[in-house]
């Protein structure tokens, strides 16, 4: 053997190893448990087409249903159903999942890493996703669609105008899917924050990942409130709740308040990612860095923030008091700003470089035009007296169209185009592309400039037909064509991407001549990624250092050496990325699958009426999330790995900075958000109440047993006190350590039921008035979450007695500490609401 040879032996076996490591199990088994990231990825994407191509085959049956004033195409039930399902699978089953895919798919490359820092839970919001898709659909069979719109007004949707399972399997199949949108909101800042390659501080990070994390916080901020008012809505239909029935104290408002405050957040959900898309793309094909970085940063940022504010917007026509439309109208407009800060640097960015026009720049030239037209219209609408007459007319349509599509559509496509070579090793057809593209843009704009006109000519939206007497039916006939050159154009589109990846033409390394980092993996590109952390200087280091993809390529670097057997991923700081810790990963499992099949059979019990079979399957459920955390990472990790160049790091399970320490953090985030939400509605029909508890329920002030229950609830925080420093000398000596955990947790399930009994008892039964109704659901929250500290605490105890918590290895500990802090502080919050506020007033 050549001393060539021999110097190469190690380093391919070392590759041979990663990608043993790394890859998927065989056959239909090692597909169903796979759990690496661009797997995982790529079916959110090829399934959130498949969903975009079903919701676009209902716009074409509602489309020949409006083609003429007389067509018989679809029944009013049927045409009803039919919106409600394009509305629900375009919002929920298309355009959020479908950019979370995106993500999943690029960050860890574009962030330098080899994994998201939780493949188990995004193989878990997949298969909820798809279940949950795959529930909503099956109404079909039972011939129980939902007919009630996209956004479900009550009281159309309550039991007693929709007594059949339509709604209901909008509520539970909706609210299932969105498991997937949150735990990759999770999933996504934690990767973001600590998985960034050395050096690439958050003065460097890429504009892509910057926009997917504004988003992701806004998803966790966002998707609760929707998920607490399917819940209420559920339990209204379910067991006679009454949160929206006025003649028990409900308020049918609180339903659309409740919804558009996720509702308009979605819009901006939608277009951030779309936006750090064009961010990326911008700058390749400028060959110049982006204009004004740090304005983006900002706009992007102020645009999460300003689009929490707005909710309201879509309530201009609900009586609400000429104060508050007035700030609403002027938060509509302010929003406006950061969006217009984003495209005039991408503007300049264009205008300061050489613009190269190539499929991707093609589509973003469209983005630009049709957003901006959409923005205008927009800001039209903003205006309340305009609004009061454009609403629910098919103008409202138009605009939605054009935002939703030309925000989100024509980025998506550029994107596609962008990395399809990365994906697929193969370049995509441009001829085929550039006339997809025409087909596209021509018949997206014929299709909804004619709307913005009969909105004006007032034609209702939501409604199967309309009359002569408006003379709009050949706008409509126009409309109706053109959908059908807009439904092929995008079929084209997919069509050239499918054919890409087995008949492409080979495409050479960084075929657009890119700066960013996901062009510095190996192609194929491995699961794995990079073979050594890659360390950065820049925004766009590839551009600067153009060795770096052969450095990354080699087992020479940081973790390049996989010698522990283990999939490891680096984590590095949050703010400066230097390294900090070494993250190990769980493999490819079969949990997430059972854990996501177990819910399916729960919520199908629960909607045919079986709610003793659906109770019965939360006992496998919880075994399998038991099993599921105790199964996490690396059972025996070292307090420190030999992460290769002599740097030596703790591993996660030892650092303060962990993931799963931030996971938990954002996790309550989420559960805040929800609690928030609740206690909001209860503070919404207090003051919308002419008795606030109605005679005969609650007390006016809080009693003896009601201060017993606040004396259980500070024991049982003194309980957790004590339990922590027990656990903490127990962790010096490894024993007696059992008992103190046991009893916290054990205090924590006596006031559950406590707190149930004295809280959520007094008022009566919840079919009675909205007042029990609210005052059961927030008692019960907070029961369920001190139930789940519960068992954290007791999981820890188990941890600690195996030797495998101590106080070089206390992250277990501190997850399970601060979720039970939480859940008392959340606890004792619903006690002063339900017990203290009344008396005010």
């Amino acid at each position: 053997m050549s001393a060539a040879a021999e110097a190469a032996s190690p380093h391919a076996r070392r590759l041979e190893a990663l990608a043993r490591i790394w890859s998927n199990g065989p056959g239909l088994g090692g597909q169903l448990t796979a759990v690496n990231h661009s797997t995982i990825a790529m079916r959110f994407i090829v399934t959130g087409f498949g969903f975009m191509l079903v919701g676009g085959l209902l716009s074409m049956f509602i489309r020949l249903q409006l083609a003429w004033f007389d067509a018989d195409v679809l029944d009013p039930e049927r045409y009803n159903q039919f919106v409600t399902l394009h509305g629900t699978t375009m919002m929920f089953l298309f355009a959020v999942p479908i950019m979370e895919g995106f993500a999943m798919y690029l960050l860890p490359k574009m962030l330098g890493a080899r994994d998201l820092p939780f493949p188990r839970l995004s193989a878990f919001g997949w298969w909820c996703y798809l279940f949950g898709g795959l529930f909503l659909y099956s109404s079909l069979l039972f011939d129980a669609a939902p007919d009630g719109g996209w956004f479900m007004y009550v009281p159309l949707t309550d039991a007693t105008y929709s007594p059949g399972k339509g709604p209901d399997f909008w509520l539970i199949g909706v609210t299932f899917a969105e498991i997937a949108a949150v735990t990759a909101s999770v999933e996504l800042i934690v990767a973001i924050l600590l998985t960034r390659a050395p050096g690439m501080d958050i003065r460097r990070m890429p504009l892509f990942a910057w926009a997917i994390l504004v988003m992701a916080f806004m998803i966790a901020l966002g998707f609760p409130p929707l998920i607490l008012a399917s819940i209420l809505l559920e339990l209204q239909r379910a067991f006679g709740f009454v949160f929206f029935d006025p003649a028990l104290g409900g308020d049918p408002l609180l339903w659309q308040h409740l919804f558009w405050l996720f509702g308009h957040p979605e819009v901006y959900i939608i277009f951030l990612p779309a936006a750090g898309v064009v961010s990326m793309i911008v700058p390749t094909f400028a060959r110049r860095p982006v204009v004004g970085y740090a304005w983006i940063v900002l706009a992007l940022v102020s645009t999460g923030f300003l689009s929490f504010g707005l909710w309201v917007h879509h309530m201009f026509a609900v009586g609400i008091p000429l104060l508050a439309l007035a700030f609403f109208s002027a938060a509509s407009m302010a929003v406006a700003i950061p969006t217009s800060i984003q495209v005039f640097a991408w503007i300049a960015t264009l205008w300061a470089g050489r613009p190269w026009l190539r499929l991707p720049m093609l589509h973003i030239v469209g983005f630009l035009v049709v957003f901006v037209l959409g923005g205008l219209t927009g800001v039209m609408l903003a205006f309340v007296p305009f609004d009061w007459q454009a609403h629910d007319t098919h103008f409202v349509v138009a605009h939605l169209h054009y935002v939703l599509i030309g925000g989100m559509m024509f980025p998506l496509f550029a994107g596609l185009y962008y990395w399809l070579p990365l994906a697929s090793g193969r370049m995509p057809s441009e001829s085929l592309g550039r006339m997809a593209f025409w087909l596209v843009i021509i018949g997206f704009h014929l299709t909804f400039v004619p709307m913005h006109l009969t909105g004006l000519l007032g034609m209702p939206r939501r409604v199967y037909t309309y009359s002569p007497a408006l003379g709009v039916e050949w706008l409509n006939l126009l409309s109706t064509a053109a959908g059908f050159v807009l439904a092929v154009g995008i079929v084209a589109i997919l069509v050239d991407a499918g054919l890409c990846f087995a008949h492409g033409r080979r495409a050479r390394a960084n075929p657009w001549r890119a700066g960013t980092l996901e062009w510095a993996v190996p192609r194929p590109v491995p699961n794995y990624n990079f073979a050594s952390a890659p360390h950065v200087d820049d925004a766009y280091p590839l551009w600067h250092d153009r060795g770096l993809a052969s450095r990354t390529a080699r087992t020479d670097g940081l973790l390049g050496d996989p010698a522990h057997g283990r999939r490891e991923l680096l984590g590095t700081g949050i703010v400066s990325a230097r390294p900090e810790q070494v993250v190990f990963l769980s493999g490819s499992s079969w949990l997430p699958l059972a854990a996501a099949a177990v819910i399916t059979v729960l919520l199908a019990c629960f909607i045919a009426g079986w709610y003793l079979l659906a109770a019965a399957c939360v006992l496998p459920l919880v075994a399998l999330f038991c099993t599921w955390a105790w199964s996490t990472g690396w059972r025996g990790a070292p307090v420190s790995v030999d992460a290769g160049g002599g740097l030596s790091l703790p591993s996660q399970y030892a650092c303060r900075n962990a993931p799963g320490w931030w996971a938990t953090v954002v996790t309550m985030l989420i559960v805040g958000s929800l609690f928030a939400s609740l206690v909001f509605a209860y503070f919404y029909l207090w003051l919308g109440s002419d008795g606030w508890p109605p005679p005969g329920m609650g007390d006016a002030a809080p009693g003896a047993m009601h201060w017993l229950a606040l004396a259980l609830l500070a024991f049982a925080g003194l309980c957790g006190a004590v339990a922590t420093a027990a656990v903490r000398a127990g962790f010096r000596r490894r024993r007696r350590v059992v008992v103190p955990a046991i009893l916290a947790a054990s205090a924590a399930v006596a006031f559950v039921a406590i707190y149930v009994s004295l809280l959520a008892g007094s008022p009566g039964a919840p079919q009675a008035h909205a007042y029990a109704s609210v005052v059961w659901t927030l008692a019960g929250f907070c029961a369920l979450h001190l139930l789940v500290a519960a068992l954290l605490c007791l999981h820890v105890c188990v941890r600690v007695g195996r030797r495998l918590v101590d106080m070089a290895r206390p992250l277990e500990w501190r997850v399970a500490h601060a979720f039970l802090r939480y859940a008392l502080v959340q606890a004792a919050i619903g006690w002063a609401v339900i017990h203290l506020f009344p008396v005010l007033q």
